[in-house]
């Protein structure tokens, strides 16, 4: 037995000798951790994380309770997973992939509500401003926004010009904060079966998408209200048309100018603008989603009708046309139904009506911000300025007295009506909170590079308000 004792100690001594190093590791690591990691985490551990959990449960709760059949699982402080009930007909096929739509979508709530509420401080029709401030903006980007240019970019800019000076105004012809209420109103069959009519009437802004007819056949589901039309590009193939009964009806191409559109632009006395179409790949997709993003550019608070949300859509409908072959878009409705829980906005649908929608479980504006600021916390990065201006990659200036949209071969109708009116607005006009914003921000006009990514903002500055920037760099 004796020659087993030496032994025994020089495997503990082995062993020991093989520990040491990953405990000095372990040291290091935590060394790092302390004195280099972003200070978010640990604001996150000391002041934040409890605002995010109890966001995360109010989500929860709010899905479960108005998602007509989802659940929601909380992983983290910012994942969530929204889930289908079993059972759950998938018909909707990813040709690319090969794939039917799963039955679970994992969200980051962090990540989401960072991303709409920052909409809600940003322009997104395209402007004159925006194309000069913006680096490949005029040589690159202007060529992308025009169809049929016959050439690879803009290095003929007076060729552009030409293209888009029609629906190009110098500076937002619309506030962030310029209404309190916005209708967004879809085209789904859903909506012959209420009455929302009166109801959409009643909000301040109402924006409908493509050419769904404003009648007084569909007054009492979708109401008469014509405020702006986002259209897609085959639409605007039959822009008389869409246009006809609203001579101050903003219409807004969601994806490029034609030469055919700017022909038929020329004889309506309807403003007429070019949406900024930055690309959005998260949740879901189509005009709606777009509708959303202008709506909150304007919008205090936004109301969604004739989205089809519904469990059991069999048909792919419209109001106003006859059924054809449905499909089930259950990572839209889940989407939809997150941005709703997360205070972007509220849905309306024939199911929700008729058990009448409890908006108790969503949360407050309050609650929103705190949960935001949190979520802004966990996310920055240290030793990087977070106020208003945090997420500016591109600086310019521009003078908020520029040339109006427009050319001299106009029609007559056209140039004696009243199309530049919002381009006209002036600051001065607006609500007190439209007002108030612009103030707080200084005037400075924000526009998205990436619909996908927070710090990609083109910000410019009022001509006057860069002046006086530079006039204090010099006394100082």
């Amino acid at each position: 037995m004796a020659w087993k004792q030496p032994r025994k100690k020089q495997r503990q001594q082995r062993a020991l000798l093989l520990s040491l190093p990953l405990a000095i590791a372990a040291l290091v690591s935590l060394i790092c951790l302390l004195f280099l990691a972003p200070q978010g985490l640990f604001f996150l551990e000391d002041r934040d994380a409890s605002t995010l959990d109890s966001f995360q449960r109010q989500v929860q709760k709010c899905v479960e309770r108005n998602g007509l059949g989802l659940t929601a699982t909380v992983k983290d402080a910012c994942k969530i997973v929204l889930k289908y009930p079993e059972g759950t007909n998938s018909t909707w096929r990813n040709e690319q992939f090969k794939i039917y739509e799963p039955l679970e979508y994992e969200f980051d709530v962090c990540e989401t509500l960072l991303l709409w509420e920052q909409y809600r401080n940003v322009t997104t029709i395209l402007t004159r401003e925006y194309l000069d401030a913006r680096p490949d903006g005029w040589m690159d980007h202007a060529a992308k926004r025009i169809a049929q240019l016959g050439a690879a970019n803009c290095s003929n800019r007076s060729l552009c010009e030409e293209h888009l000076e029609l629906i190009l105004p110098p500076k937002p012809p619309f506030w962030p904060h310029q209404s309190r209420t916005c209708a967004v109103v879809g085209n789904s069959g859903d909506l012959l079966k209420t009455e929302f009519g009166k109801e959409i009437d009643a909000h301040d802004i109402v924006i409908r998408d493509n050419e769904a007819p404003v009648t007084t056949k569909y007054a009492k589901h979708v109401g008469m209200k014509r405020s702006l039309r986002l259209m897609a590009r085959g639409v605007v193939r039959n822009l008389l048309e869409v246009a006809k009964g609203s001579d101050d009806e903003v219409l807004i191409i969601k994806s490029v100018i034609h030469r055919d559109f700017n022909a038929k632009i020329k004889l309506l006395p309807n403003p007429v603008y070019l949406f900024q179409g930055v690309v959005f790949r998260r949740g879901a997709k189509g005009t709606g989603i777009k509708s959303l993003e202008l709506a909150l550019s304007m919008c205090d608070s936004v109301d969604m009708y004739g989205f089809t949300v519904d469990p059991g859509y069999t048909e792919w409908t419209r109001y106003f046309s006859a059924p054809r072959k449905g499909h089930n878009p259950l990572q839209g409705r889940a989407y939809y139904q997150l941005l709703e829980c997360l205070g972007t906005m509220r849905l309306h649908s024939p199911m929700r009506e008729a058990r009448k929608q409890d908006w108790s479980v969503i949360p407050t504006r309050a609650t929103v911000n705190a949960a935001y600021y949190a979520a802004m916390g966990l996310k920055r990065k240290p030793g990087k300025d977070q106020g208003a201006f945090k997420n500016c990659k591109v600086w310019g200036s521009s003078s908020r007295n520029g040339r109006l949209s427009g050319s001299k071969d106009m029609s007559e109708t056209r140039k004696n009506s009243n199309y530049a009116k919002w381009e006209k607005t002036s600051v001065n006009s607006l609500r007190s909170q439209a007002e108030h914003h612009y103030r707080a921000m200084e005037g400075v006009t924000m526009y998205k590079i990436d619909g996908n990514k927070l710090e990609d903002l083109v910000c410019i500055r009022p001509q006057q308000e860069q002046q006086r920037s530079h006039g204090k760099q010099k006394k100082s």
